[in-house]
């Protein structure tokens, strides 16, 4: 059975990403892989860690420093909201405090978060937000938009900037369909829905966003619009850039209401695409319009091997541009060589050891694996299917059976969670990504995870044992993401160990002329690699629409630009 995607969790707590799994996470498979791989000894590192030491509920009045709001601020802020609330508490400012990357999730556990927001204000009306930005203008306060604080990239973090104090403006209280307009296949919803609802919500009228990032059950609309962000099946559907018609964003001068008027316009540049991974800095985006399609009833799963992972990737590139349209899979997924060994490794088990012979006999020793999902109605999804199998058997793709998708399927939110408790036994586990065209994807994944490799093993501790597992994961005509995970033992200063590897990462991605982020947006850990990606003069552009539109600067400083 696939996993739920209208299934609603709790809002993660403020040292993770999900509430603890009884017994721990780790599975035998996990915990073996831990040892062969990593010579990590989950059950003796089992310690008093960070995640062991953390309270029940966040520091307490005498572990967090005061509030900077003046009382006659909080009373301007509170004005503004009378259906909302204003929060300066410790447990909803250190929930605030942070994203879920791992130096954010190190921080928190430590009791030393980047900083603190002054307090948490969540309108409960869409029309209270332009009085609070009018308050925060008034007084020199920075605005921080925060919906599911899924970000990995620094991009909730509260910062104040030149301002004497910040606030979160929590929008989780903004969570209504406004509108589903069946004959154009158009939803618009308010930007603090969470994914999971916007499926429940669709699903009730028969239609899907089919946008479902990997953060899709804590994410929020106006945080996919903000990041500009690409689900896992974006292949089929489109990432949200392409599936959003309209956004409104109320900014520090006034709303802005673009798109919605014609399936299409020559009326000059497209400014939605200005609001579209703004990440918060111009305003906030208070709804979206989405294009909808009805919701799959069926699905096709199909999975192969082939001897490397440069040749798994010539079959994709041959699928999605030689292939008739829908031949590509919704979700499109290529393991490279070690994340195929790992997860083998981590499944285990008698079927397993069959595929690894099997693909032995095949003349596959080392495979890199592709996985797809196919969705749609009736028997389409399994014509498509076989319609994809014909070319990929044709690019040296070895048939490994249907599982290794489903399981996929089944599993995909899980990741998160079990980084959760890696990180609870003393393991540095993280992801970044980028994208690259055909002609530089092979020596970009090779490039990006030796250099990855590289400051690993360069511990000041010594020699280290580390993994770096990558994968496609979103696929286009002229290319494709590169996804990696590195995993690793943590150092004595684990924050100094991930940025390392991260500077050492987007050095090799600007070397190979990738993109610095692919998905996962710009925040604080990308800003300063943006002029070389998008030029001066592309920052410059960026500042003079920033300045029309929040003249005083409080909107999200310290992010993106």
């Amino acid at each position: 059975m696939a996993a739920d995607i209208t299934e609603s969790v709790p809002v993660s707590p403020w040292w993770g990403w999900a509430p603890p799994t009884p017994g721990g996470a780790l599975s035998d498979g996990t915990l073996a892989v831990l040892a062969e791989h990593l010579g990590i000894d989950a059950v003796a590192a089992r310690r008093p860690g960070v995640l062991d030491a953390a309270p029940a509920s966040p520091p307490g009045d005498a572990d967090v420093s005061s509030p900077a709001l003046t009382e006659a601020e909080a009373a301007a802020l509170g004005a503004a909201i009378p259906t909302g609330t204003v929060a300066q508490d410790p447990a909803s400012r250190v929930a605030h405090a942070a994203g879920k990357n791992t130096v954010d999730l190190l921080r928190q556990r430590a009791g030393a978060p980047l900083a603190l927001a002054d307090a948490v204000v969540r309108p409960g009306a869409r029309s209270e937000i332009p009085g609070v930005l009018a308050a925060c203008v008034a007084h020199g306060i920075a605005v921080v938009p925060f919906g599911g604080g899924s970000s990995v990239v620094g991009g909730v973090a509260p910062l104040a900037g030149d301002h004497h104090a910040v606030v979160a403006l929590d929008l989780s209280g903004l969570a209504q369909l406004l509108e589903l307009n069946e004959r154009d296949r158009t939803a618009t919803f308010e930007a603090g829905v969470r994914g999971p609802e916007v499926e429940r919500k669709l699903a009730e009228r028969g239609y899907t966003l089919g946008h479902i990032p990997q953060s899709h059950q804590q994410a929020t609309l106006g945080g996919y619009a903000a990041t500009r962000s690409a689900g896992q099946a974006s292949t089929g559907y489109g990432a949200i850039a392409e599936l959003i018609t309209a956004i409104r964003i109320e900014t520090p001068t006034g709303p802005l209401a673009l798109g919605g008027r014609a399936p299409a316009s020559a009326a000059g540049p497209d400014l939605r695409h200005v609001v579209i991974g703004s990440e918060g800095t111009l305003g906030v985006i208070t709804e979206v319009t989405v294009a909808v399609t009805p919701k799959p009833t069926a699905k096709a799963y199909g999975a192969w091997a082939f001897p490397s992972f440069e040749a798994g990737a010539e079959a994709i590139r041959a699928l999605v541009q030689d292939g008739a349209a829908g031949d590509a899979p919704d979700v499109c997924r290529l393991s490279d060589e070690e994340e195929t060994e790992l997860t083998l490794a981590q499944s285990g088990g008698r079927q397993v050891e069959l595929l690894r012979r099997w693909l032995r006999s095949r003349g596959i020793e080392t495979p890199a694996l592709l996985l797809g999902v196919w969705e749609g109605a009736g028997s389409e999804p399994k014509a498509r299917l076989k319609r994809a199998r014909r070319i990929l058997r044709a690019h040296g793709g070895v048939s490994a059976t249907s599982a290794p998708a489903a399981a996929w399927d089944r599993g995909r939110f899980s990741s998160p969670r079990l980084r959760d408790e890696l990180l609870t036994i003393g393991v540095l586990v993280d992801t970044l990504e980028t994208a690259a065209t055909w002609t530089r994807l092979a020596d970009t994944h090779t490039a990006v995870a030796a250099a990855i490799r590289g400051a690993l093993e360069s511990s000041p501790q010594g020699a280290v044992a580390s993994a770096v597992q990558g994968h496609v994961s979103h696929v286009y005509r002229t290319g494709a993401s590169l996804y990696y995970t590195f995993i690793a033992k943590a150092e004595d200063d684990p924050i100094a160990q991930y940025e390392r590897v991260k500077h050492a990462a987007n050095a090799a991605i600007l070397a190979a002329g990738a993109t610095i982020t692919h998905h996962h947006a710009v925040g604080t850990e990308h800003a300063a690699e943006l002029p070389a990606e998008i030029g001066e003069q592309g920052v410059r552009i960026l500042r003079a629409v920033k300045r029309e539109l929040d003249p005083t600067g409080i909107m999200n400083p310290g992010k993106l630009i």
